[in-house]
């Protein structure tokens, strides 16, 4: 895209945009002729993607602002009415809207409710923040039509965005987002009405306790053992964080009611935008749970819990024999509940019939290993957490089967069937009993951890990321995408490549003859998996959310004789793989960025 389109979008965007924080912003650019940040902000528009509408807030078409929520939210609301005519004909349509601590998020809240409400379409609105699960449980309690939650979730401080959900309480999937993203580029005109003019006229309803005391039953029904957290919660100590986000007002509600001791790190309890204590509030990284962790020591914790913004996600680290604590991944953790939940069921009799877990492709197959001994079958699909809803809404459609557990290795898990996407405010709460189960039975999660390790294989995960921002970066991810897919790869860390699949061509197939190609099922995604031998897998994606190409390392060695011997052995060998992995995707990133 030359200099002229781009002026010519960004004119557009000023005569557009009513917000004249987000218009002067343009303005002041064009003013210095800053044509590099110009062409940034305007060589596309922002595009429904894994996690839905999300960029970096600021004036321009690939940025998130007001004129970008309006147009979307206009879109929905044309997509909902055409999708549901006889119920907008009877006026009868509704959306809930929730946000979280984001700067901009209850000014864009307020604005989607308000554009749900000049179209007829009764807006539910919460009085203040609340977590992603929330608005998912929200939607299903109230027969809404839609939702919006206007979050960025994990992402640094700079981002925004806005996820769209369907009737059933999950993020919207093919055909809706496709639909959705068709009506936002035919929009003209937005209508919208002002909140008290819409409150007034019945099309705007806020909502708070009423969906917060049902949200937190639900969360402490899914327990399975209540007599031995009342017994035991005085046991556990816990430190949580919830990253200046949502999280507080339910994880500490939950746990408290529990009985439960837990103990928020102050500075980082209140909600604060500007996520001041943290570079990024991800509970996957180290750094964000620093002052978690430093509290833990001096309070002597049992757990450390970490939610991020809207509170979707979840994090914990626990303390080893010597008093150190050991941050677990997403997969461990994952690992952990799926155990406990199916021993729980069976311990119970509480096991469905067609039990079923599911997990996304990237994420490590050690759940697979306990899903195969305890009779669970084990279905992956696609990354993001709307394709697990995805899943669990045909059970309950043709009830073939009986959803136990969900999971992705990006710290996202649902234990419950009454929310359709991940909720770090239940995981909190099984984590907590889970945590006390084991002690009763003399073994920390850790502990609980080496057990399955030694029965199963050592499983070890690494994540290798790098940004390719602007347009250019965009062709540089295309560019290496493509070389992997024409040229292949052979080996990975000496390890022979036994099978490709590849997403986006919706085949496998195995590299030494590739005549004989195997169909896939999945819906069409730029992902590449390479299978080693041995069991350990390779994956390479774009992200839908951020400027960056991603590549997860899921490497397994199994343990010799399940004893503590045969487990180091396998830590040592996966740890090597591991490295001599990540040093040839760091080659061809290198080689990529030089170009």
């Amino acid at each position: 895209m030359d200099s002229n389109e781009i002026l010519a979008r960004a004119k557009k965007y000023i005569a557009d945009e009513k917000d004249p924080n987000f218009r002067k912003e343009v303005e002041d650019l064009i003013a210095k002729n800053d044509m590099k940040e110009l062409e940034d902000r305007f060589y596309q528009s922002l595009e429904f993607g894994t996690g839905g509408l999300r960029g970096i807030m600021g004036g321009g078409t690939n940025r998130m602002n007001t004129l970008e929520i309006n147009l979307a939210t206009q879109g929905l609301a044309n997509y909902v009415i055409k999708a549901f005519p006889e119920k907008a004909k009877a006026g009868t349509l509704s959306a809930v809207i929730a946000y979280d601590s984001r700067l901009n998020s209850d000014v864009f809240a307020e604005a989607t409710a308000c554009i749900f409400a000049a179209n007829g379409i009764k807006a539910y609105l919460f009085t203040g923040l609340r977590p992603t699960p929330e608005l998912s449980f929200a939607i299903r309690e109230l027969k809404a039509d839609t939702g919006v939650v206007v979050t960025a979730s994990h992402n640094p401080r700079m981002y925004n965005g806005y996820k769209a959900y369907w009737n059933d309480g999950a993020q919207v999937i093919e055909p809706h987002d496709v639909g959705i993203i068709k009506e936002v580029n035919a929009v003209k005109d937005v209508k919208t009405i002002s909140k008290e003019d819409a409150i007034k006229a019945g099309k705007l309803v806020l909502i708070d306790k009423e969906i917060d005391e049902k949200f937190w039953a639900m969360c402490k029904a899914q327990l399975f053992r209540p007599q031995l957290i009342k017994e035991k919660a005085g046991d556990v100590k816990i430190v949580y964080t919830p990253l200046h986000g949502t999280g507080a007002m339910h994880v500490e509600k939950v746990l408290g009611d529990l009985g439960l001791k837990v103990i928020t790190v102050p500075e980082q309890r209140e909600p604060d935008g500007n996520f001041p204590t943290v570079e990024k509030p991800n509970p996957e990284e180290a750094p964000a749970l620093k002052l978690a962790l430093e509290l833990a020591a001096k309070e002597k914790a049992d757990v450390v819990m970490a939610t991020d913004p809207d509170a979707d996600r979840f994090g914990t680290a626990f303390p080893d024999k010597d008093g150190k604590y050991v941050l677990v991944t997403g997969n461990q953790m994952g690992a952990l509940l799926f155990d406990y939940i199916v021993q729980s069921r069976k311990e119970l009799g509480s096991m469905p019939a067609n039990p079923a877990v599911i997990r996304s492709i990237v994420t490590s197959s050690f759940v697979d290993k306990i899903a195969a001994k305890n009779g669970v079958e084990l279905i992956e699909v696609l990354t993001g957490f709307k394709w697990i809803a995805a899943i669990e809404a045909l059970f309950e459609k043709d009830n073939s089967k009986s959803y136990v557990f969900g999971l992705e290795e990006s710290y996202g898990y649902k234990v419950e069937r009454e929310v359709m996407d991940k909720d770090g405010v239940s995981a909190a709460a099984m984590c907590a009993e889970m945590t006390l189960y084991w002690r009763s039975k003399g073994k920390s999660l850790l502990e609980r951890l080496n057990e399955l390790y030694k029965e199963f294989g050592f499983f070890e995960d690494r994540a290798i990321s790098q940004n390719f921002p602007g347009e250019s970066g965009s062709a540089v991810m295309a560019g290496i995408m493509s070389k992997l897919r024409t040229e292949g790869l052979k080996t990975l860390g000496g390890k022979r490549v036994v099978k490709i699949r590849d997403i986006k061509e919706s085949v496998e197939f195995d590299p030494a003859d590739v005549s004989k190609k195997t169909p896939l099922t999945f819906p069409k995604s730029n992902v590449l998996q390479f299978f080693l031998e041995g069991g350990s897998v390779v994956s390479a994606r774009p992200s839908g959310t951020e400027p960056k190409i991603k590549f997860y390392i899921n490497s397994t060695a199994p343990v010799a004789g399940g004893t503590d011997e045969g487990l180091c052995a396998a830590r040592e060998e996966t740890a090597a793989l591991c490295e001599k992995i990540s040093s040839e995707i760091k080659a061809i990133l290198d080689a990529a960025s030089k170009q």
